[in-house]
């Protein structure tokens, strides 16, 4: 399947379905990763940005941002809420082979956007672009969803919500050989007093903390830290949302 038609319809319900997410919290997390790191960037890439929620929490406090996803109609939605703001720039390109028109201090890849890349060739690949478009002292932070998370939480339950406006069901079937989690989700939205159905399948690879650390060196980022779940803590075997912290060195 292309996945630029994956979000087709299923993006204009994305931000009902992210009604939990703290957007707020999340940029303060980020920021204060910039503190402990002792960093001050003005310009950054938020990569596989989606509907664009956390690239304008970012804007609204004095970033100049370049949102990058590989779905029109995410893109559509973030241009949507963007509309105050000029210190965005929107770009419509695969997050692996992504090309600026120069390099940014900062390159974000959050919402375990990093699980959505099944082959590792290809991590490698985002990993040497984002060297490559990186300010020297520059950081890369990206979140996954750890393998404690797809064995534990995720492996093959059932989660849903009923509302009056949106309802889903999401079932999860891992396959713990490839460790590849298939996500079959099933949402009843209502428009006009309607019930709209729309199915949607997406698969995450699960990546073990090793792999990635050796991936990072071979990049030729460093890596700084694996923080817990919007803490400044390190992660634990328990961790279910890992965030790593890696820098291009100065040269």
């Amino acid at each position: 399947m292309d996945e630029s038609f994956a979000y087709a319809d299923f993006a204009y319900v994305y931000d009902k379905l992210m009604y939990d997410v703290d957007y707020k919290n999340w940029a303060d997390f980020i920021e204060n990763i910039f503190k402990v790191h002792k960093i001050k960037p003005s310009l950054m890439l938020d990569l596989a940005c989606g509907t664009g929620s956390f690239t304008v929490e970012m804007a609204k406090r004095g970033y100049d941002m370049i949102g990058v996803d590989i779905s029109t109609d995410m893109l559509n939605c973030a241009k949507h809420k963007s509309f105050d703001f000029k210190n965005i720039l929107y770009l419509n390109q695969d997050m692996i082979d992504f090309e600026l028109y120069g390099t940014v201090d900062t390159i974000i890849c959050l919402m375990d956007s990093l699980n959505y890349i099944l082959y590792k060739k290809d991590v490698k690949k985002l990993l040497k672009n984002v060297y490559n478009y990186l300010n020297d002292g520059g950081l890369f932070i990206f979140d996954i969803n750890t393998p404690f998370k797809f064995k534990n939480i995720l492996k093959n339950n059932v989660f849903y919500d009923v509302s009056e406006e949106i309802t889903y069901i999401w079932q999860n079937y891992f396959d713990s050989k490839k460790n590849i989690c298939e996500f079959d989700l099933t949402v009843f939205m209502k428009e006009n007093n309607i019930y709209k159905r729309i199915d949607e399948v997406h698969l995450e690879r699960c990546y073990e903390i090793n792999d990635l650390k050796k991936m990072i060196s071979e990049s030729g980022l460093k890596l700084l830290n694996i923080y817990d779940n919007l803490k400044l803590r390190k992660i634990s075997s328990k961790t279910q949302r890992g965030f790593f912290v890696c820098k291009k060195e100065i040269n």
